[in-house]
């Protein structure tokens, strides 16, 4: 990425130059390839001499009397230099294209910078240029794909929705997994924070205002980050102005959305068969239920819907000051029916540098409101569940449904009508985020090589969640009902550093130090109320005020000698107060070295090697997000007003009540969770770079995970709390590789891909031998009470499946309630459970061309997984004949189509008939553009394109889609198949 300062300081150091110049015999314009900018400062040159001058603000030169033949040397940094012949000509234009080289040569890591070339941890950084392409609202959807080791799930297909993000599978057990993410120099809460009204909170920075996102992945890359880093790092830096006129950037876009694929259940008509069918035990009250309608509940609640973005951008500035401001307005609605997403974003980004450029200050800004209406998601599952055989609507307009017989009062158990959930029930959302920061750099006079480094920052969040069930709605206890959710985030950020660079000539060595002061504050505010129609009540929830605290202390030293060798090594020490103050403080140490083989005398010369660089790291992370802001504090709870004590009565005999407090679980002996992590990696490049990539082993081992464990019997005033107790180890090998097999003026074909296998295991969970412990169970599923299909246990994946093995007839079909006595003791009871496969992958991988041919530009997009299972809850839950056929109520339920394969009559849960493999490859985008340049006037360019995501997937699963996060599939909102017209404008 150039950097502005240096082209500024070039034009400062050239204006001497520039008094020489004379009116004369070659004048011209300098500008920008790409954007037609004019650019000041360019060093323009007779070859051989000292005549030269340098282009002013307007990119103008004047050059005085040339000879015939001379050869004229256009150069300016971060671009590509150009040598013209000078033939007797009186004008001379010149165009500069962009170095690549230079703009993908600066790496942002933690409070700094460094270049590709001198980095010695595993960093990944993703320019704009690589990012996924589509209508993308959330910054994390924007890697997806597009970096060995991390993997990003979207939630679902709602619009806004967000993502899971895992780089390098994840260090903890029961504590967060997200990523920390740091927006120009603002860490935000792990996973993006934010408060209610919205859907992903990394949805309020328009995605069109991101200039990179850097992913930190080994110990040496986190550890400045301390506590919040064990999961990995993204960094992501906003665009910046650059100097000139003020210029112009439109981006708009129109998308229509369908539903890419269905549940398979009964139609209407093979559910009548279903229930008429003698051998299936219908009565003859349950047949006389049957409807004559044939509905299709899933083309009821879905629909095709449309979307829009737009965003416009103005940037401009003088030598010393720069800006860039930027305005975005977004509305999607989703393909379940009344669910939408609006946004609006504002960024501002202002740069200046005085005092003969000593004194340098930065402020961004980066605020969006958010409105959403949340389609009910429950009825997703309700249009699989209803019965086919019944209308929308009863013949006198109000929404069919269950009742008991001969009377209006609604079944209870019985599935509720899918459109009428749309329809009745309102779920609202209003948020409000701005994230921003000023920071100041000075440049010490007289001691250049120091600089001082203040950056206060804020993230401040506040919003409210609402909505209200009409009063026809005919299921008891929620028709007229309201509620209401508001809560307020504010977060504070205090960086106060030193960076000391020194180069001593005399023994080439380079010096880097930064060190420094961290602290950052969160205050969370909230409160709720509810009203009850029935009982004409309203209830307000206990409203919360609660604060976090993080201070650190931190330093990096990097050795860099006969730029060949590199040495760096960094330590943090933090304190939260999430911990008593005898383990408040952790410490995060982390070491890495880096062999550029390439600078060594025997490669020097190689046309075949362009880069080669062997890196080594280790490093300690740590982790203190429970989720609960005060598990070592004892705390209690007070309750509301419908949870009081009678503690008497007044003098007229009216009721006294007491509200009670009940003590919280806490455990003042909880400390850091600790991941130490081990990395080797490979840079290369080959054939001056057109082959380049890396090659990456990490070891992992996570120490004292927290885990919110059993307690003892009457132990601390809960069942479960949270503990230290057992580890974690994950390894894994990353591999990614980017190559040019065509570059020229007129083609230009890029293949980029990544491959990351990955393994993970549990190699402790307790502090001493427990004789037949089955592991902490989780995963909650749909059907039974409290039903789980995951366990964790030792020598296993986390959260792998916890079944009884199906068995089968010698036709291959499943045996309703048979099992196999895995252990032999000729009884099938919980004792025969076993662990079978896991839901993560255990290779996952993407990869992408681009291909330009003159001004028309093609991409592709491509991810896929092998070694994942999913269990397939929708199938495990109405796939058989007492869903289809209930005995406990008047009404009747569809079934998936399953059931006609299996015939079961009673849920199977536990049956590992239900994991089925998942791995799959998908087509995530294809995008067809044409570029049209100079189309306002010179410079100015318009680019149109069509695109399509979501274009196929290819897999053995039996869902609607295998990517599921976490494994357990259970009604997830279909991802839809987008299309696509978009226009940009530069002018």
């Amino acid at each position: 990425m150039k950097t502005m300062y240096q082209k500024f300081l070039l034009l400062l150091l050239m204006l001497p130059l520039g008094l020489w110049a004379q009116t004369g015999a070659l004048k011209g314009t300098v500008r920008d390839n790409t954007t037609g900018d004019p650019l000041p400062g360019v060093n323009v040159l007779v070859e051989g001499t000292q005549n030269g001058t340098s282009t002013d603000m307007d990119g103008n030169y004047t050059l005085p009397a040339v000879k015939s033949g001379s050869r004229i040397i256009f150069s300016f940094i971060g671009y590509a230099s150009q040598t013209v012949s000078y033939t007797g000509q009186k004008t001379l234009d010149v165009k500069l294209a962009e170095e690549t080289t230079q703009l993908k040569e600066v790496v942002v890591i933690g409070y700094g910078t460094t270049t590709k070339k001198n980095n010695s941890a595993a960093v990944t950084t993703i320019s704009a240029e690589q990012f996924q392409k589509g209508p993308i609202v959330g910054a994390e959807q924007l890697i997806q794909g597009r970096a060995a080791g991390v993997q990003v799930t979207t939630a679902g297909g709602a619009p806004g929705s967000g993502s899971t993000v895992r780089i390098r599978s994840g260090s903890s057990l029961n504590s967060n997994n997200d990523p920390l993410y740091v927006i120009d120099g603002v860490p935000l809460e792990n996973g993006g924070g934010g408060a209610g009204g919205g859907r992903n909170p990394l949805a309020t920075i328009n995605q069109n205002d991101i200039e990179s996102m850097t992913i930190l992945k080994d110990a040496a890359a986190t550890a400045i980050y301390g506590s919040r880093a064990s999961n990995g790092v993204v960094i992501i830096t906003t665009k910046r102005g650059k100097s000139g006129e003020m210029k112009f950037t439109y981006n708009g876009n129109y998308q229509v959305y369908q539903i890419a694929k269905k549940v398979d259940v009964l139609s209407a008509d093979q559910y009548r068969a279903y229930v008429n069918d003698p051998k299936n035990g219908a009565t003859a009250d349950q047949i006389a239920l049957l409807g004559t309608a044939n509905t299709d509940w899933q083309k009821e609640i879905f629909r095709t819907a449309t979307g829009t973005d737009h965003n416009i951008a103005a940037q401009g500035g003088t030598d010393n000051l720069t800006y860039r401001a930027s305005m975005g307005y977004t509305n999607m609605n989703g393909i379940l029916k009344t669910d939408s997403f609006e946004r609006t974003t504002l960024g501002a980004n202002l740069t200046g540098n005085f005092f003969d450029k000593h004194l340098k200050l930065e402020v961004n800004n980066k605020s969006s409101v958010m409105h959403n209406i949340y389609a009910n998601g429950g009825a997703i599952g309700a249009a699989i569940a209803f019965d086919p055989t019944q209308p929308v609507r009863n013949a006198d307009g109000t929404y069919f449904q269950w009742t008991k017989p001969n009377s209006t009062t609604f079944e209870t158990l019985a599935s509720r009508n899918p459109v009428a959930m749309l329809n009745q029930i309102h779920n609202y959302g209003n948020n409000f985020r701005s994230i921003g920061n000023a920071k100041l750099d000075y440049k010490i006079h007289g001691w250049e090589d120091m600089k001082l480094i203040a950056n206060f920052g804020y993230d401040y969040s506040s919003g409210r969640s609402y909505g209200d069930t009409d009063v026809d709605y005919i299921v008891p206890g929620e028709f007229g009902n309201s509620y209401t959710n508001s809560s307020t985030n504010k977060i504070q950020v205090m960086d106060l550093y030193f960076n000391y660079t020194k180069y001593l000539e005399s023994i080439k060595t380079n010096f880097d130090v930064t060190g420094g002061y961290n602290y950052q504050n969160f205050n969370y505010q909230g409160s709720s109320s509810s009203y009850s129609y029935q009982n004409n009540l309203t209830t307000p929830g206990l409203p919360y005020n609660n604060v976090l605290n993080l201070q650190s202390f931190f330093g990096r030293g990097t050795i860099t000698i006969a730029d060949k060798y590199i040495l760096n090594g960094s330590f943090r020490a933090d304190g939260s107060s999430r911990f008593t103050k005898d383990n408040r403080w952790g410490y995060f140490p982390a070491a890495s070295a880096a062999w550029k083989v390439k600078e060594e005398s025997f490669l020097a010369d190689s046309k075949l090697v362009s880069d080669l660089k062997i890196r080594a790291s280790w490093g300690i992370t740590g982790q203190q997000d429970t989720g609960a802001l005060y598990p070592s504090v004892p705390l209690y709870t007070v309750s509301n007003n419908t949870a009081q004590y009678l503690v008497g009565y007044d003098a007229s005999g009216n009721p006294i009540y007491s509200t009670t407090a009940a003590p919280l679980p806490n455990n003042k002996n909880l400390k850091w969770e600790e991941t130490t992590t081990y990395n080797i990696g490979v840079d290369y490049g080959f054939f001056n770079n057109r082959i380049t990539g890396s090659l990456e082993y990490y070891d992992r081992t996570t120490k004292d995970l927290i885990q919110y464990a059993q307690n003892p019997q009457g132990v601390n005033f809960s069942n479960r709390s949270y503990y230290n107790i057992g580890d974690l180890k994950n390894k894994g090998v990353e591999f990614s590789v980017d190559t040019y097999p065509i570059k020229n003026d007129k083609v230009t074909w890029r293949v980029g891909g990544n491959v990351t296998w990955q393994t993970s295991e549990i190699t402790s969970l307790f502090n001493q031998k427990v004789p037949n412990f089955p592991g902490y169970l989780t995963g909650g599923i749909s059907g039974g009470v409290g039903s789980t299909i995951q366990n964790n246990q030792v020598g296993f994946w986390p959260n792998s499946y916890y079944v009884f093995e199906q068995a089968y007839d010698a036709n291959g079909k499943p045996v309703e309630g048979v099992y196999v006595d895995r252990n032999k003791d000729g009884v099938v009871n919980g004792d025969d459970m076993y662990r079978f496969h896991k839901p993560q992958s255990d290779v996952f991988y993407g990869f992408n061309t681009d291909l330009t041919v003159g001004n028309w530009w093609l991409s592709m997009s491509f991810r896929g997984s092998y070694g994942n299972y999913n269990y397939n809850n929708v199938a495990s839950n109405t796939g058989n004949g007492n869903t289809g056929i209930p005995t406990n109520g008047s009404y009747l339920n569809n079934m998936n189509v399953n059931v006609l394969e299996t015939g079961f009559v009673r849920p199977q849960y536990l049956s590992d008939y239900y994991i089925q493999k998942a791995e799959y490859l998908r087509m995530d985008n294809v995008t067809l553009g044409y570029t049209f340049n100079d189309v306002f006037n010179q410079g100015t360019t318009m680019r149109l394109t069509g695109a399509v995501q979501n274009v196929f997937v290819i897999s053995p699963y039996k869902g609607i889609d295998p990517e599921i996060a976490g494994g357990i599939d259970n009604n997830l909102y279909p991802r839809p198949r987008i299309y696509t017209i978009g226009l940009n404008l530069n002018f």
